[in-house]
């Protein structure tokens, strides 16, 4: 799970770092062969990471490595043909879910209590969802990526991963020092939940079953919705990646044996994308915002499945893992995904042991509030 394990300060909580992030004194290979072979070691920290120096330093904190992930951040599987793929603790025969990998896998075995991690297309909430832990993805632009490799500027993300909201709370507030005390409350009674169900034909029923039975937990008003521009959103996201990602790494590809083949098959995708197409695509952004902004006006969060089935087997790379998490991306809205059971009825034999997750996503600029709704969530269920 661990690119390089570290030892930087004494405190008794555990926070790591994901390998695509600079940490002062260590190279930032975001686990591929062409950065390893080819950066020098970062002579500054991340700005993300500069209150965790700090609070190493003083004793606070102790930093425990940098994490493993899917090459150059540029995949969900989490499969790792180079530096090796993280087991998902849940279930070795699954995907821990990527590109956070490393980090998603050191919290769900207790070797993190808080991890880093990065979502361009879910790279937080999947790994989360296949290993059974949460993880949030920040309004974009809210958190510093100055120092971050990147994949996708326009998208590009950075947030907390932890085994529980609390967690979540304090790794932002490691991000965003005062976060916590922003968290409002929630009263059930005023809560207002719009439910989304997006079609995407391997949807799991045992995930809709698992929604259908958090929200009767919760006792808040919720209201079927359908999310318009749905379709040309998650296209438009998809334009934007691949055409942002070849334009950022696709002079990796000129290094020998430097990226993997899987790789750089996903790299040339972007290679044919024009610059008026990635124009278009990134002002989808704004008439999606325009869209939602009649269901925000009458629902605080909109929640739906963060992944379609529960962790996909490692050779099920079918599976459009990315569907119900890339329109977050695209038009910059926080997203957060919190583990949640799945009814006896419905948990099947091959994967009863593995839990389902739920995705809460508000408009711009509500972490705090995606957050309390999460702690909602996760009380209502364990009552």
């Amino acid at each position: 799970m661990f690119l390089t394990r570290t030892a930087i300060g004494s405190g008794s909580r555990k926070v790591a770092i994901k390998g695509l992030i600079d940490v002062k004194g260590y190279v930032t290979t975001a686990a591929c062969k062409a950065l390893e072979s080819t950066a020098a070691p970062a002579t500054e920290d991340a700005v993300c990471i500069r209150t965790i120096r700090s609070e190493a330093e003083a004793g606070n904190l102790r930093i425990v490595g940098i994490t493993n992930l899917h090459e150059l951040a540029f995949g969900a599987t989490g499969i790792n043909s180079v530096y090796g793929t993280p087991a998902n603790p849940l279930d070795p025969s699954r995907m821990p879910g990527g590109s956070s990998s490393g980090s998603a896998v050191a919290v769900a075995t207790g070797e993190a209590d808080i991890a880093l991690g990065s979502d361009t297309g879910g790279s937080i909430r999947i790994p989360a969802s296949c290993c059974g832990i949460t993880g949030l993805k920040t309004t974009w632009g809210r958190v510093s990526t100055k120092g971050v490799w990147a994949l996708s500027p326009f998208l590009d993300t950075i947030g907390p991963m932890a085994r529980n909201v609390k967690d979540i709370v304090a790794g932002m507030d490691l991000l965003e020092p005062g976060f916590a005390s922003r968290v409002p409350k929630i009263d059930s009674s005023r809560l207002r939940i719009a439910r989304a169900r997006p079609e995407v034909a391997v949807t799991d029923p045992a995930v809709d079953s698992a929604i259908t039975s958090a929200l009767g937990h919760c006792e808040a008003e919720v209201t079927p919705i359908d999310l318009g521009k749905w379709d040309e959103i998650q296209r438009s996201c998809l334009t934007v990646l691949l055409g942002e990602a070849w334009r950022q790494d696709g002079d990796l590809l000129k290094i020998p044996d430097g990226v993997s083949a899987a790789t750089t098959h996903r790299l040339m995708l972007g290679s044919s994308i024009a610059e008026d197409e990635l124009t278009a695509a990134r002002a989808v952004r704004e008439s999606g915002l325009h869209s939602l902004r009649t269901i925000f006006s009458s629902a605080d969060v909109i929640v739906l499945p963060t992944t379609p089935t529960r962790a996909p087997l490692l050779d099920d790379t079918g599976t459009p893992i990315t569907a119900f998490t890339r329109f977050a991306n695209l038009l910059g809205l926080p997203a957060l995904s919190i583990p949640i059971p799945v009814p006896s009825r419905e948990r099947g034999t091959t994967d009863a042991h593995l839990p389902a997750s739920l995705q809460i996503v508000g408009p711009p600029n509500s972490d705090e509030l995606v957050c309390a709704v999460g702690a909602f969530f996760e009380a209502a269920i364990a009552r």
